[in-house]
């Protein structure tokens, strides 16, 4: 999620315990300029997952461009997996055709299996989110962003069934030159946005779909929520939101990898 006030936010309550023991760029309409140097080209086939053991190189750079190409959109659902609300983005991202990269939780992958393989099944990329979704990180030890990031991608992997996650997410963008290169020497490429939906606020299914609508010039990578709170409304703006875009001629993709 986007960084918000208040540190840790609301895993910080939640994970507490679990801690003692684990320890952007403005582009043209269609976005065709960030298809080049900064995030780089990808020929990379549209599979949904990497499998364990498989270590793909990626680059250390935050990637925003989408696979899809200048009319892709990249969908992106931050700090599940919930057992009340990922179900029903599950339910309409397959009503209307849509992939999207689901950026997990550890705890939260290690505390629902069931929805995390779900989410593989479906055919949608995993994100470590880091175990705790600490947004002051890039503030802490390099010990402590490596146990936030690697712990959290075991979990993942472990409650996938074995499939790792492909990207990595920094809480609150709270990104570092060491947690970067960390994440793409394990097959995870860093993950950015270009527009945050606002969603974790509740600010309203109509304002949801207006801030997609207004500012998604600024590039193809869509930030929303399916934990943390009532998603109802996330879940409403996506319902309206997925048949619009489809129908405005935007194809929904992965991230460059």
């Amino acid at each position: 999620m986007a960084r918000h006030s208040g540190g840790q936010g609301w895993y910080g309550k939640v994970v507490g315990a679990a801690l003692g023991v684990t320890l952007l760029a403005t582009g043209a309409s269609m976005w065709t300029a960030q298809a080049g140097a900064a995030d780089g080209p990808s020929s990379e086939a549209a599979a949904p997952a990497a499998p364990s053991g498989t270590v793909e190189k990626v680059a250390a750079t935050i990637a925003h461009a989408s696979q899809a190409g200048p009319h892709g959109v990249n969908l992106t659902i931050d700090d599940g997996p919930d057992p009340v609300w990922t179900p029903q983005v599950l339910d309409v991202l397959r009503e209307y055709g849509v992939k999207a990269t689901f950026c997990m939780v550890g705890t939260q992958a290690e505390a629902h299996p069931d929805l995390v393989k779900k989410v593989v099944a479906a055919g949608h990329r995993l994100c470590d989110h880091t175990v705790s979704h600490n947004t002051a990180m890039d503030k802490a030890s390099q010990t402590y962003q490596s146990q936030q990031i690697l712990d959290a991608e075991r979990m993942i992997t472990k409650a996938s069934g074995g499939v790792r996650p492909m990207y990595y997410r920094a809480p609150g963008g709270a990104f570092t030159p060491y947690s970067r290169k960390l994440a793409a020497s394990r097959g995870m490429r860093p993950l950015g946005w270009n527009v945050d939906t606002k969603d974790f606020e509740r600010p309203g299914t109509e304002a949801i779909v207006a801030t997609v609508r207004r500012e998604l010039p600024n590039g193809p990578t869509l930030l929303f929520h399916d934990a943390g709170g009532d998603r109802t409304q996330t879940v409403a703006a996506l319902k309206r939101l997925l048949p619009q875009l489809k129908a405005d001629g935007y194809i929904f993709g992965f991230p460059v990898r």
